[in-house]
């Protein structure tokens, strides 16, 4: 096994960041429910794909794939659901959609990404279908939405070579990890919203994604 040590720099301050801000115990619920914190909230937008980087700490990550922007078609790609079947992401058309892409479950910023899809919505959730896509495996999803007590969202998982984020140009090329991303897509597939966030730390802006998604009923 390699050693610890020889490890890329942005490899270990990934590492370091999952270790310390983790989301696998829910200390920061309350009563009332989860705790939300005052995480910065992305300004504008990253571009997908290659030839595009994703800002980290003092680093920066290189995107994967060939970009894609509001205005084109959803991409067909499968991805795993909590039984372990495929799901393709495009033949949920039908419905507008919320797609909340985040790096990992086990982050404090992804964990608040997607109780925000979840929980601060405004009754989205009974019109539209909401989705959170990561490379976390199936089980650690349906582990993480079990303990948040999240039943409207849909977990679909990229774990099984980041097929999504490098159709997409969301892969993050070092860290095998997806950029974060909000997507709306609308009932053709056609993306109507994104937003790419240019710090792998901040916020998405959600509640412009909502509105994006409310003007689409």
């Amino acid at each position: 096994m390699r050693n610890f040590m020889q490890c890329p720099p942005i490899l270990i301050s990934l590492m370091v960041l999952f270790t310390f801000s983790g989301c696998a115990s829910f200390e920061t619920r309350v009563d009332s429910g989860f705790s939300y914190q005052s995480f910065p909230i992305a300004k504008g937008t990253a571009t997908a794909g290659a030839g595009s980087t994703i800002a980290f700490r003092d680093s920066s990550l290189a995107l994967a794939g060939p970009g894609i922007s509001a205005g084109e078609t959803l991409r067909s790609v499968k991805l795993a659901k909590g039984d372990l079947s495929l799901q393709d992401i495009t033949e949920t058309k039908g419905n507008v959609r919320i797609i909340s892409v985040v790096p990992s479950l086990d982050t404090k910023v992804c964990e608040q990404q997607t109780h925000y899809l979840s929980e601060k919505n405004n009754g989205l959730d009974a019109k539209i279908n909401l989705y959170t896509i990561s490379v976390d495996t199936p089980f650690a999803q349906d582990r993480f939405a079990k303990e948040a007590k999240i039943n409207n969202v849909t977990f679909l998982s990229d774990y099984r070579g980041g097929e999504f984020g490098r159709t997409h140009g969301l892969l993050l090329n070092g860290p095998h990890l997806l950029a974060r991303a909000v997507l709306v897509v609308d009932k053709n597939n056609i993306i109507r919203y994104l937003q790419i966030t240019p710090n792998l730390a901040n916020m998405p802006d959600m509640e412009a994604a909502f509105a994006a998604a409310r003007a689409l009923l």
